[in-house]
């Protein structure tokens, strides 16, 4: 009996850490009695939670005042600068803002309407940038750089969009110069899925994994392939882009011009299309939801998808020859659902007489792996003055 109370105990503890730092990540620095309200603890349990992460560095305080009145603001440590990340997608921003212990300090996330205009979104993502720092209590000079990663394949000789059309609004942005004029802070720009593999391999499942593959499936498949430790950019920035490779010959046109790419198979709007008859109208998010709950239909349209990805990762691998194989993104959320049948139509793909057949692993950040890599990266190239290029 005592074991078990003891056990309980621990779990509660752990449970209310975790939602303490969580408030802080969403909404930044805090006093403890609106931490008290946030979370729903009593003051007694805030402030011994916050005293154990002030002890272990997780945390920093220091006096304030709020209705004139002393009070004691709660932020999370910061370690010799930050990292902040931007995640521009087609209908949808995520701000990541990390330090040099590989702490989130922050994230939000922003709607954006389709079709969203470069100059606008940009604007909009500075307002938010302020916005977050001070409610981290964080000075603009603290930024040591920014990786942007976008929705679109990215050209490494000027990193600005590489083909037209595929993330709208977009085309021939020089996305680095407002940023860097604005922040003060070296810029890095690169494709989301390039970026994800980043994370991945930095703080996730590919940690330590020399040669892995990361497959991010959300509107669209994209690819991040790791080599000897380094990203495959290819020449020209094209290397990953997995989604228009041709599936079927007959198929629709692509955004890339070609016709029949993967892309136009797994995209969102196919997808969800498959089941507007009985399921009305729908978002991947929902279609991922409905198939973790059991709906029959919305399994097979993701167990489908994941068969046709997984058999052109499957050529991807017998050129690469990867470790792993690591699955973000929207449709990886389904677990089980997409995995499973993306695993055997992978190794069916494969060589038969393999030495060791290639692992797939789901993403340990499944939604905002891009924006993080994104983080990481200025955190990590600031030191090597090498962002710029």
């Amino acid at each position: 009996m005592a074991t078990r109370l003891f056990g309980s105990q621990t779990s509660l503890r752990e449970a209310n850490r975790a939602k303490l730092l969580d408030s802080l990540h969403k909404f930044g620095a805090m006093t403890q009695v609106e931490l008290a309200e946030v979370t729903g603890l009593s003051t007694a349990t805030v402030s011994t939670l916050v005293h154990q992460l002030v002890d272990e560095e997780q945390l920093e305080t220091k006096s304030t005042t709020r209705n004139g009145r002393r009070a004691t603001l709660v932020a999370l440590a910061r370690h010799q600068g930050l990292g902040l990340g931007l995640w521009v997608e087609r209908r949808q921003l995520t701000l990541v803002i990390v330090d040099f212990a590989k702490s989130i300090i922050a994230k939000h996330t922003l709607p954006l309407p389709f079709g969203h205009k470069a100059d606008v979104t940009l604007d909009r993502a500075m307002v938010l940038v302020n916005e977050t720092l001070n409610n981290i209590d964080a000075d603009v000079n603290e930024l040591v750089g920014i990786g942007v990663a976008v929705a679109a394949p990215v050209a490494t000789a000027d990193r600005m969009i590489a083909i037209p059309g595929i993330l709208p609004g977009w085309d021939g942005v020089d996305i680095r110069t407002p940023l860097k004029t604005a922040f003060g802070c070296p810029v890095y720009v690169d494709n989301d899925a390039n970026l994800s593999a980043f994370c991945e391999s930095r703080m996730g499942v590919a940690v330590g994994k020399r040669n892995f593959v990361y497959i991010g499936t959300g509107d669209g498949v994209g690819a991040g392939i790791t080599i000897g430790g380094t990203l495959l950019h290819g020449v020209t920035g094209l290397a990953g882009e997995i989604g228009h490779i041709q599936v079927d010959p007959l198929g629709s046109i692509c955004a890339c011009g070609n016709r029949g790419c993967l892309n136009t198979v797994v995209s969102e709007e196919r997808l969800v299309q498959l089941l507007s008859v009985t399921h009305g109208n729908m978002t991947l998010e929902d279609l991922v939801a409905k198939a973790n709950d059991g709906d029959p239909g919305c399994r097979r349209v993701i167990a489908d998808a994941a068969v046709r990805i997984g058999q052109v990762v499957a050529d991807l691998c017998i050129s690469v020859d990867p470790e792993i194989v690591v699955l973000g993104g929207t449709l990886s959320l389904a677990g089980d659902i997409f995995s499973q049948p993306f695993d055997e139509a992978l190794q069916r793909m494969l060589f038969p007489d393999a030495v060791a057949p290639i692992d797939v692993r789901l993403s340990a950040h499944p939604t905002d792996a891009a924006a993080l890599g994104g983080a990481l990266v200025a955190v990590e190239y600031s030191s090597r003055n090498d962002m710029a290029r």
